[in-house]
């Protein structure tokens, strides 16, 4: 039976468990995820299993909900785009002024029509000259021409001068996506310019981890549709990573639970993802994933992604409510330096400020934001290298670096500290795995700020256990929202205020009929639809949920590391898609690389782009890692009705999915451990 490594790395922890035959679960360990240094966490992750299973593994799968966090948190490398034959108003649209400062938004003449013909020539000496200008600024390019589906010779010259110029990491948009839309692909493109260098340092650290680990298995990563690419294939397109953790969530979740049919919940530090499975097989989106406030151009599980963890920071805005900021729990701070104990215990005795619980810590390292810092921003920098600072003090004794610390957390080189879901659990009694006293600390120093700052709140002072109760229902009755609005975002029912108020109502509702209230307006789900919560809080929270919105609950064993379980049981999928159009009567167009074909006749131009796609296909599997290769090709056409000339052929898109396994090892792990084992021991195996 082969042996499987799934590795998921997400943005608290970083799990890796051993399969065998893809169901029985060897062995599993969690490590906190260590984002300045992935190395250490995902060292720390495979130094819990067992040295002779790693070394007869197989198959080694990553999954990952870094980008996701980065994304919904609005953070990511610095990146500029180039953008031939874009107007202003289709620059606006597409949201990346939103994302990118002004001059790294730089339009070019250039770009195609519909028909793929050039609307003017490419201007390389001037796109030559604000590369250069950007070269130290960013860490990656992005390239988006219009209608460069229909004719991708400005995105591939503009790529080649990127690389001769400069050498960074190029996205460009035909690769990423085929269908039209100009101001979405472009978004799409600068998102996965901005995932390439979390993608690359994730992917070196752990292939550097898992040869120390003595590992030699092929690596694979996990797509945002469940499928998988080898590591070269991830790096050309980390966008396509994007919901990787989600949709190996719900791969695993599936698989540890046995249902056909369920409603997946996967609860993590930074987001709650949400998928329906019908029949076995998660949704795929149609147009595009949402993830946040965002919907680029990637083929993906139907995932509903919202900013809710475990280490969501407790705010008011009116009134509690949860951040989409990731913080670092103060539970969580304690127990990796014990040292700020003393320091809450004196902001405790001292007069409430905005600053409570507030700590600076680095989060990750890029080149390209550490050179935009001034020179006292450096050393606020290196200091970071000893540990936490606590920013109360600085309001009086260095100004400077508490500013430089700010610019940087905004930047996403730091993380603050603060009061979060993961820390009402450890008081509560419900989590036992950080610092107990750092939770209540925090939650006794979060509540006084609330009540003397906010004038929110009426619990006793000294109380821990009555802030943090209101915090767990506050995160339940979040959590039935979101299945709920999930459930409405499926039929596309949520377009409007109006919606969202219903889906606000109904979760309320739902939270008071758990606590015993029944009212006289139910909401039911399908029954056949139970709900199968994963992720490390699961089993907190989902119990209430699970009541309040009268559906079944499945916990599954191993549903804390059912991340790193789905990525092990990936299979490699790759699509080919060619377009077949009809823009005058008898002239048929197929849009292929750098220059339309053209055709007098329909069929000879679908047998065409039957075997482009094919081809394209398989090879792009087989690139991807794939050992053999089996692939299906079909066509969505689109016809009119015409009054004299009939049923009239107006365009077709030919699809070539290519489907299989990854390449592995002549030599099997069972063979290995065999090998190992003296040959009496066999025979004694054997016999039993």
């Amino acid at each position: 039976m082969p042996l499987q490594l799934g590795i998921d790395t997400g943005g608290t922890y970083t799990d890796a468990v051993i399969l065998q035959g893809g169901r029985e679960v060897l062995a599993k360990h969690k490590s906190l995820t260590t984002g300045y240094d992935l190395s250490v966490g995902i060292g720390g992750a495979l130094g819990g299993l067992p040295r002779d299973l790693l070394g007869a593994v197989e198959l080694a799968a990553l999954s990952t909900t870094l980008s996701t966090n980065s994304v919904v948190e609005g953070r990511g490398a610095p990146v500029a785009i180039l953008l031939p034959g874009y107007s202003e108003q289709q620059i606006a649209k597409s949201g990346l002024r939103e994302i990118l400062p002004a001059d790294a938004l730089i339009p070019l003449a250039g770009g195609h029509d519909a028909l793929g013909r050039e609307l003017a020539p490419l201007d390389l000496a001037f796109a030559k000259e604000k590369i250069a200008a950007q070269n130290e600024k960013v860490s990656a390019f992005a390239v988006s021409g219009l209608f460069a589906t229909r004719n991708n010779a400005h995105e591939n010259a503009l790529r080649e001068l990127i690389s001769k110029t400069c050498g960074k990491p190029v996205a460009c948009g035909h690769e990423l996506a085929t269908a039209l839309g100009a101001p979405r692909r472009a978004l799409t493109a600068a998102l996965n310019a901005r995932m390439i260098p979390y993608i690359t340092e994730l992917i070196k650290a752990l292939e550097e981890t898992l040869r120390r680990h003595g590992v030699r298995a092929p690596l694979m990563i996990v797509k945002g549709d469940g499928s998988l690419v080898n590591a070269r294939t991830a790096l050309r397109q980390p966008l396509a990573t994007v919901l990787s953790g989600p949709a190996a969530s719900v791969t695993g979740a599936c698989a540890l639970s046995e249902k056909r049919n369920a409603i997946v919940v996967d609860i993590g530090g930074t987001t709650t993802d949400i998928a329906i499975v019908r029949d076995g097989r998660p949704e795929l989106c149609a147009d595009g994933a949402r993830i946040g406030e965002w919907q680029p151009m990637i083929e993906a599980i139907r995932v509903f992604s919202a900013g809710l963890g475990g280490d969501s920071e407790v705010r008011f805005r009116g009134k509690l409510a949860l951040s989409g900021r990731r913080v670092v729990p103060m539970s969580l701070l304690a127990h990796q330096f014990p040292e700020v104990l003393p320091k809450l215990e004196h902001q405790l005795r001292a007069a409430p400020n905005p600053r409570n619980n507030r700590f600076a810590l680095r989060l990750q390292k890029n080149e390209a934001l550490l050179r935009q810092l001034e020179p006292h921003e450096h050393d606020a920098w290196e200091k970071l290298a000893d540990g936490p600072i606590e920013l109360e003090p600085l309001r009086e004794d260095d100004r400077e670096l508490l500013r430089a610390l700010a610019k940087m957390e905004r930047m996403g080189l730091v993380i603050y500290s603060g009061f979060t879901p993961s820390d009402a659990t450890h008081v509560l009694g419900l989590s036992a795995h950080w610092n107990a006293r750092g939770a209540e600390l925090g939650a006794e120093i979060w509540a006084r700020q609330m009540r003397h700052l906010y004038g929110c709140g009426g619990w006793p002072a000294g109380d821990a256990a009555a802030p943090c109760r209101e915090v767990f229902d506050l995160v339940a009755r979040e959590i039935s929202g979101k299945i709920i609005e999930a459930a409405l975002n499926r039929h596309g029912l949520l377009a409007d205020a109006a919606a969202r108020n219903l889906t606000q109502l109904l979760a309320e509702i739902a939270l008071r009929r758990a606590r015993g209230l029944e009212p006289l307006f139910q909401l039911n789900f399908d029954a056949d639809f139970p709900l199968v919560a994963v992720g490390g809080p699961a089993g907190d929270y989902f119990p209430q949920v699970a009541k309040s919105l009268r559906v079944q609950l499945h916990l599954p064993p191993h549903a804390e590391v059912a991340n790193a379980v789905g990525a092990a049981l990936g299979a490699i999928v790759q699509t080919a898609r060619v377009t077949v159009t009809q823009p005058q009567f008898g002239v048929f167009y197929l849009f292929h690389g750098e220059s339309p074909m053209v055709f007098e006749k329909l069929e000879k131009a679908m047998k065409t782009a039957h075997e482009i796609a094919r081809r394209e296909a398989g090879e792009l599997a087989k690139s991807a890692g794939a050992s053999s290769v089996e692939t299906r090709v079909h066509s969505d056409d689109n016809h009119v009705r015409h009054d004299i000339d009939g049923e009239l052929f107006v365009s077709a898109t030919v699809v070539a999915t290519a489907t299989g396994r990854p390449e592995l090892p002549a030599e099997t792990g069972a063979q290995k451990i065999a090998a190992k084992t003296p040959a009496k021991k066999r025979k004694a195996a054997s016999r039993a």
